[in-house]
């Protein structure tokens, strides 16, 4: 036992193995209808190969029909079938219905795009029939919705996140950059396919991005690629190279193309082998070999902030002006005040933004009715205002600020007589009012753009609740003319009622404050695409006000508390405070 040290909080409910294996089991002969039903969505929970065992519970028509793959429904529980069923006349006994309810809470389509929702009833219906077989009369289903019907234990015991990555559209060569595009595939092995997880992910990179993000990013392989046909495992060699299998539609890639079709690749499977991919060979229908990449030469496409960005913290001190903890991974280095006009001079700030160049930034007055752009690494005077908000109240003034990896800056102003997203190209000039689809009475309260720059965090208030939603940034014309909106607003808290604070946590994840209904406040990880992660809930702190994490995930998580003042949490450890006088930290974006 060991007797010194400190005390330390421990999660008591540690997530289920990953590695456990449920074996589908075949009817028995003479099995009732219950029987049937519960054998058919218990197999639904098996890695049995492509469901055999499980449409032995269907007719041999409904078994060919039936597509496993179409849809996977999540219900916060198991489905439950009605405890007894329902004969189709009263004369009849060779035909009956059960009918299956739960708490829908999710889908996850063909795309393996995860989609959350509003808990809402589920209610189908399983229509068996009383048929010759073998050793006699048995029960059969023959009418049977597509898809998988799963709570959500089994579905997180069956599924996991993979981010795949394409290019961000509208930038240049020299400017591209990879976009995280969150799906769910199969743990081990895919009944359907008969695919391993890696396989599972390159297929899943190869057919494109998902539905929501397409519109914004880019795949370099070329229409029509895929992997060569029957392929279903691809392991890395003893060298920790993957040689990946292409068809025809690739042969004919350049050099150029092929390196970035090949860094997509990497990415994609940076977090989901054990041992990471050093080099990806990806090869032609002829198996010669169309080019090879090595994991430090895909650095140059790396998604922003995922390699060696800035890990500086800034803060408003109690005096009001802008200091700096110096770069360091434990976030510990000795603060000192900016350069420029919000290091020093008469001006009194509320909260900061900085670029994420750490050369400029953007900071609110205490009455949060003007909004001012000077650089931090160099002397010089408080220029104008370059927004203001005419709101008679400071809670219904602007927002803190946002810089996206373009080095547009992000405001919004919370007048209720004027509600509006505004944006300033690189950071000047007029500010251009940005549209975006509001529910009638919703007003932006904060918002965070995603290192990527295509997607946009927004906390909306409504009646006195606020909600996290994740909007997709489209721009129409040249790069420094173009218009740009927000569009198809997204849930991606939808099992908080309440959200706080929120910060973006790396390329498709987001860190959030908020409350259950009913619930006490909790901070927690958030998917972009509204899910889960089974490790999301962190160790609890008092009354946070704001929250911030770099796009470097192994940077620790800061947040401005009541009473605490800022305090840091590092990976396994525990909150510890990191200033007593300060507020309003952020890391650069």
């Amino acid at each position: 036992m060991p007797v010194t040290g400190d005390v330390k909080a421990v999660d008591a409910s540690q997530p289920g193995d990953s590695q456990v294996q449920v074996y589908a089991v075949a009817p028995r002969d003479g099995a009732t209808p219950n029987e049937v039903v519960d054998g058919f969505l218990e197999s639904m929970t098996s890695d049995d190969s492509d469901f055999r065992t499980t449409r032995e519970y269907l007719t041999k028509e409904a078994s060919r029909n039936w597509k496993p793959g179409a849809l996977t429904t999540v219900l916060a529980k198991a489905p439950n079938r009605s405890d007894r069923p329902v004969h189709e006349s009263d004369r009849s006994t060779n035909e009956v219905s059960f009918t299956l309810t739960g708490e829908k809470v999710a889908t996850v389509d063909d795309q393996n795009a995860y989609q959350p929702l509003a808990p809402a009833d589920y209610s189908r219906t399983l229509h068996l029939v009383r048929q010759n077989g073998p050793d006699g009369k048995q029960w059969r289903i023959d009418l049977v919705p597509d898809g998988l019907v799963l709570g959500q234990s089994d579905f997180k015991r069956l599924y996991r996140s993979v981010n795949k990555f394409y290019f961000a559209t509208g930038r240049t060569e020299a400017q591209s950059t990879l976009v995280a595009d969150p799906v769910y595939i199969r743990n081990r092995t895919d009944p359907a396919t008969g695919m391993d997880t890696v396989t599972q992910a390159v297929r899943s990179l190869l057919r494109g991005p998902t539905d929501w993000l397409r519109p914004v990013v880019a795949s370099r392989f070329p229409p029509g690629t895929g992997l060569r046909k029957g392929v279903t495992s691809l392991t890395p060699d003893d060298r920790n190279v993957l040689k990946v299998p292409l068809n025809k539609k690739a042969d004919g890639a350049g050099q150029r193309v092929c390196r970035m079709m090949a860094s997509q690749v990497l990415f994609t499977l940076r977090d989901l082998t054990s041992a990471r991919v050093e080099q990806v060979e990806l090869q032609r229908s002829d198996a010669s070999a169309l080019c090879v990449l090595g994991a430090d030469q895909a650095e140059e496409y790396a998604p922003d902030g995922s390699s060696g960005g800035p890990d500086s913290q800034y803060f408003v001190d109690a005096k009001g002006h802008v200091e700096r903890i110096p770069g360091s991974t434990r976030g510990s280095g000795e603060p000192a005040p900016v350069a420029g006009p919000f290091g020093s001079g008469p001006l009194r700030v509320s909260a900061v933004g900085v670029a994420r160049d750490e050369q400029s930034a953007a900071a609110l007055s205490q009455r949060r009715d003007a909004l001012y752009v000077a650089s931090i690494a160099t002397a010089g005077e408080l220029p104008p205002p370059a927004v203001t908000s005419k709101a008679p109240k400071a809670g219904d003034r602007l927002t803190a600020p946002s810089w996206d990896s373009r080095g547009d800056l992000w405001v919004a102003d919370r007048d209720p007589d004027h509600s509006r997203l505004l944006r300033l190209a690189a950071g000047t000039g007029e500010p251009q009012e940005v549209g975006v689809p509001l529910v009638d009475g919703s007003r932006i309260t904060a918002l965070r753009l995603s290192s990527d720059g295509v997607r946009i965090a927004l906390l909306l208030t409504r009646d006195g609740r606020t909600t996290l939603k994740i909007g997709r940034i489209e721009r129409q014309g040249p790069q420094g003319e173009e218009q740009v909106s927000v569009v198809d607003l997204r849930q991606a808290a939808p099992q908080l009622a309440d959200v706080t604070a929120m910060s973006w946590s790396g390329g498709s994840r987001l860190v959030v404050v908020g409350k259950e209904e009913g619930g006490v406040q909790q901070v927690r990880y958030v998917q972009a695409d509204g899910s889960t992660p089974s490790s999301g809930v962190l160790p609890g702190v008092n009354q946070v006000r704001a929250i911030a994490a770099a796009d470097d995930e192994h940077l620790p998580l800061m947040a401005d508390t009541v009473g605490d003042g800022i305090v840091k949490l590092l990976p396994g450890d525990n909150w510890q405070t990191v200033l007593k006088e300060g507020s309003a930290l952020v890391y650069p974006g």
